[in-house]
């Protein structure tokens, strides 16, 4: 997801510092990037090519290394808020008029905005994978002024995407609807209302959706639709349980497409 993040700004023309935990995840998400653009030149679809897209990127294993006249910051670390919050208040300290988008899928924003004085944080939610996903949700809390959003609206729009806007609320709009159609695919393999293969294919060619919902929660990967499951049924109640299904899935490690193995066979 970070790498794809990456992989936007820069082919809309910003100059990118791409920020890891260390030393060799730095270089894991370097070739991430280049993977990623490379795979883009050769289908046609960069402006440019992707050694000038390259030139612009910076990589380090220190968000104290961050130029301090950064504009916009996008963390994309795991749905932790601790590991969140860590990230932005080393980048708050660093980078004093930066705005602080959060690409969680289910976290509250006004959450992640507690103790960061002065700091501007929004919920800027990108979709996998990012390069070919059309949709930016865009999360306000109450007190965010409006500049601020108008000014991630302007960002995400030049990234050519679309944009919603939605209130800070447990698993925004997209979350909280993908997940609840999720959980009841599962549910429904399950109880042997139909194969996996059945599900998804009555999703995609009854309702037109471009992935059936149980291929979708592969992609995602099934420890972090059982942890938003997880989250959202601590603050919406028990009808986002999760199935015994998931839970024992991630217990064996099928994870989904990282795995090898989900729902389906990678």
């Amino acid at each position: 997801m970070g790498a794809g993040i990456v992989h936007v700004f820069l082919a809309a023309g910003s100059a990118v510092t791409l920020a890891e935990a260390d030393a060799d995840r730095a270089r894991v998400g370097a070739a991430n990037v280049e993977a990623s653009l490379r795979k883009a030149e050769e289908r046609g679809k960069l402006a440019e090519p992707a050694a000038s897209l390259l030139a612009r990127l910076s990589v380090v294993d220190d968000l104290g290394a961050l130029p301090t006249d950064t504009a916009l910051v996008v963390e994309a670390v795991p749905e932790k808020i601790e590991l969140k919050l860590a990230v932005f208040t080393a980048v708050a300290a660093r980078c004093p008029d930066a705005v602080l988008a959060s690409n969680t899928s289910s976290l509250s924003i006004a959450e992640l905005a507690k103790g960061l004085p002065g700091a501007r944080v929004i919920g800027m939610h990108f979709f996998n994978p990012v390069p070919v996903q059309a949709l930016v949700e865009l999360v306000v809390h109450d007190g965010l002024p409006d500049r601020v959003v108008a000014t991630a609206r302007r960002w995400a729009e030049a990234l050519g995407k679309t944009v919603i806007e939605v209130r800070d609320s447990p698993g925004f709009a997209t979350s909280r609807l993908g997940v609840a159609v999720g959980l009841e695919a599962i549910r429904m393999l399950e109880e042997r209302v139909a194969s996996a293969e059945d599900i998804d294919t009555g999703m995609r060619l009854g309702y037109g959706w471009p992935m059936g919902p149980l291929r979708l929660t592969d992609l995602v990967g099934l420890d972090v639709r059982l942890s938003i499951a997880d989250h959202l049924a601590t603050r919406l109640g028990p009808r986002f349980n999760a199935p015994q299904l998931l839970r024992d899935k991630v217990a064996r490690g099928e994870l989904g497409r990282k795995s090898g193995q989900g729902f389906f066979t990678w």
